[in-house]
């Protein structure tokens, strides 16, 4: 009977072990998209040993060891003894993937490149972090990750406030720990011109004056000093930088500083449009374009290419416009626009770079090879399936839930509020085919997602940072985790963690889980 009874209490205790490594995950956020959690869990020591003699991954264990320094207490030395950190290059481990094991032996981590290998110690990373805060083991694991999309991205617009290079910084190594691979520069748009042009010194000395909220803001831009520095710290951490040089439309900051290639605007956006009948309008362009093309080694240039209805209506008064049009036989200002575009986009492909646009580019007739449309307008999901129906690669970073402007709860008083709100289980549920239209968003040529931070409503660092953590790590898992690993209540029960990090980071962010006590960090505007 005691050996019955014995046997019962042993078969109830594993079952009961059985749920609870079940229902345990790892604090990692992306979560992988392959985990087996086993029996048992390794100690973590103060110290730290790496042995990465059979790796090539110097520059991503460089960072590592900063993070590992910024971030814990955690030491490294050269002596094998307590915790050890293997890295292993294994060329059959597919691009940009990892696969970690920890057991009795320590850590090990195999890649087949850099990025998969900085990706890997990013999880490595997270999990260090989360046992020194925890005083916990970690538990004995086997990992095989892989990003679902391509471009996980976040884009942050300078034009209408200026943050600096130190908050940029800041930013990307939120994105890097996160495993976002994409930041889109907005350095130009109507309230400021932030990037140095040497061959056109009033862009930053005339159009890098004033802001959303002060027109005569002292001149704040960056030099091209300081935008080498940013590419190299983003490229360190694997993130491209994708400047945009915003045309035909919100140009205003532009032509204030060279009124001669202006193509006015309306009563309510002056000065809104470049001149498109003006031949020294496209050589300005063209010079700009050089300039930007040389600075930043991504492949791709931002045109912007939206909202230009909001001021051409001047262009139909000049006389270059109408002779274009008589001889072109045009019969409206979008074929003008077009016309454009496609000049501008002639200038980027021949300098063996790929032209990024807003959704409206769609039917201007672009090369689908070397064109990637942004689709932007959430109301119109018929656009992401034009665009993917053509042939174009698609971008998907729709307002409602990516636009990190809008208002995140609805006790908030500032942001914009387009018939709902973006709160982070909307940025983690996207994307669905409720939020495309029932289009297919998992197609080969759907890149990936991207979230927009846009600062009409944001007019501080601290007010940037509250309307994008923690929503940023919702987006970041939205865009790695495939469907069948992606679970709110898992990223609900991680979501503590993250919180407490930034805090200690000195982020100022928004708890969705207490919403009631955390004060909203207003914007300078009311909802629009």
């Amino acid at each position: 009977m005691n050996k019955l009874i014995k046997r019962a209490i042993f078969l109830m205790l594993g079952n009961i072990f059985t749920v609870f490594l079940f229902a345990q995950q790892l604090p990692i956020t992306p979560y992988p998209n392959q985990v087996e959690i086993k029996e048992g869990s390794l100690k973590i020591s103060q110290t730290i040993t790496i042995d990465d003699v059979k790796s090539s991954f110097k520059g991503e264990l460089d960072v590592f060891k900063k993070q590992l320094n910024d971030y814990t207490n955690y030491k490294i030395k050269k002596r094998k003894l307590n915790t050890i950190l293997y890295l292993i290059k294994d060329e059959s481990v597919k691009q940009e993937s990892y696969e970690l094991k920890i057991s009795s032996k320590g850590i090990e981590m195999k890649a087949g490149d850099s990025v998969g290998a900085f990706y890997g110690l990013q999880s490595v990373l997270q999990i260090l972090i989360d046992s020194e805060i925890k005083e916990q083991a970690i538990a004995y694991c086997q990992i095989k990750d892989q990003p679902r999309y391509a471009w996980r991205g976040l884009m942050l617009d300078e034009s209408r406030y200026f943050f600096g290079g130190k908050e940029v910084k800041r930013l990307l190594d939120m994105m890097a720990i996160h495993k976002l691979n994409k930041f889109h520069w907005h350095l130009t748009d109507s309230p400021g011109w932030r990037m140095e042009i040497k061959k056109y010194p009033l862009l930053t000395k005339v159009g890098g004056m004033g802001n959303q909220f002060d027109p005569n803001a002292p001149a704040q831009y960056y030099s091209q000093k300081e935008i080498k520095e940013i590419i190299e710290y983003a490229a360190q951490r694997h993130i491209e930088v994708i400047p945009e040089i915003d045309m035909p439309g919100h140009a205003t900051a532009a032509v204030r500083a060279y009124p001669e290639i202006s193509g006015g605007g309306s009563e309510k956006y002056p000065n809104f449009t470049f001149h498109p009948g003006k031949e020294e309008t496209f050589e300005f362009l063209t010079n700009v374009l050089k300039e930007v093309g040389e600075l930043f080694p991504s492949k791709y240039i931002h045109i912007g290419g939206d909202e230009v209805h909001f001021g051409n209506h001047m262009w139909k008064t000049f006389p270059e416009v109408k002779e274009m049009m008589k001889k072109n036989k045009w019969k409206s200002m979008v074929d003008v626009e077009h016309y454009f575009l496609n000049r501008m986009a002639d200038t980027i492909q021949n300098m063996n770079k790929t032209v990024l646009g807003w959704d409206e580019v769609v039917g201007a007739g672009l090369s689908r090879y070397n064109t990637t449309v942004m689709w932007w307008r959430h109301d119109k999901p018929q656009l992401f399936e034009k665009s993917i129906k053509e042939g174009y690669q698609v971008i998907m970073c729709p307002r409602l839930p990516l636009y990190f402007d809008f208002v995140q709860h609805d006790s908030h008083k500032d942001g914009r509020r387009w018939n709902g709100i973006a709160d982070i289980e909307s940025v983690y549920a996207f994307p669905n085919k409720e939020m495309t239209g029932g289009n297919d968003f998992d197609k080969a040529n759907v890149l990936g997602m991207q979230a927009n931070i846009w600062t009409e409503v944001i007019h501080n660092n601290d007010r940037m940072e509250f309307m994008t953590f923690p929503r940023i790590a919702a987006l970041a898992e939205a865009s790695w985790t495939t469907n069948g690993q992606k679970n709110w209540k898992g990223f609900s029960d991680r979501l503590p963690g993250l919180i407490n990090f930034y805090q200690q980071r000195g982020i100022k962010l928004f708890n969705p889980l207490q919403p009631n006590k955390t004060p909203e960090i207003n914007g300078p505007v009311k909802s629009n």
